[in-house]
């Protein structure tokens, strides 16, 4: 489990999906899906803080979409969080590979995507851009609180589309706005008994390791390369939980 979880913290600092390595090791360990998606959210919500703090020089760079973006986050992942717990755990495992997939590919052409939206500034500066970045954060908040893996594939493949360049300021944007999500949640998770403490404790020391070493390894290793390892991982997720369903 510590192994899973220090694999987990890096990959979800990086790109987000370690819930992909993590989950299923509870599972595997006879954990309730309930209770492991509950504590798996709180067992890695180190490594998303972590990885947030390895990006902060970019993150001072971002306050403008923080404070956009963040209540969307706060409301959605209370949502997703109530629902979890109220429904039974084997829904979302359908329409799980299918998200992963598509945020993937969508991340996937990103720039150029980007570089078209660029040359209509006004347009994708105005309200209505706003807008859409708030509902769309909203639902990745609910998703987020739901389950979770994927969401910062979604973030990032958002954060490129509306016009954000950088891949290390988006990737800090994203941990931070992870770290919302998940952390709200986890509040009701804790108030609704819903937490395997021991596992839990086990991966918070892991995926805080994880997410810092991979936050500081992701701006060494440069642009392209951990863009090629976002969609890498984001492919690999979407195959094995579709795997998974068969």
């Amino acid at each position: 489990m510590s192994g899973a979880s220090v694999v987990g913290g890096g990959v979800n600092a990086i790109a987000g999906g370690g819930t992909l390595l993590t989950f299923p090791a509870l599972i595997w360990l006879g954990r309730d899906p309930v209770l492991a998606n509950a504590t798996n959210a709180l067992g890695l919500l180190p490594g998303t803080v972590f990885g947030a703090l390895g990006f902060r020089a970019e993150l001072a760079r971002s306050r403008a979409w923080v404070a956009l973006l963040l209540l969307p986050s706060l409301a959605g992942g209370i949502a997703g969080a109530i629902l979890l717990l109220r429904t039974p755990s084997s829904t979302f495992e359908v329409v799980v590979p299918w998200l992963v997939l598509a945020a993937t590919l969508l991340l996937a052409v990103q720039e150029p995507l980007s570089a078209r939206l660029r040359q209509r500034e006004a347009i994708r500066l105005g309200p209505g851009w706003k807008v859409l970045a708030v509902l769309f954060q909203v639902g990745v908040g609910v998703y987020g609180g739901y389950f979770g893996a994927g969401i910062g594939i979604l973030m990032l493949a958002a954060l490129g589309l509306l016009g954000m360049r950088d891949l290390h300021q988006m990737n800090g944007v994203k941990n931070l706005l992870a770290a919302a999500i998940n952390g709200i949640a986890i509040v009701w998770f804790i108030i609704s008994d819903a937490v395997l403490w021991n596992d839990a404790l086990i991966m918070m020391v892991g995926a805080g390791l994880g997410g810092w070493t991979a936050a500081h390894l992701a701006q060494r290793l440069g642009r392209k390369v951990v863009r090629r390892a976002v969609i890498t991982i984001g492919l690999a997720m979407a195959a094995s939980l579709a795997l998974r369903l068969r």
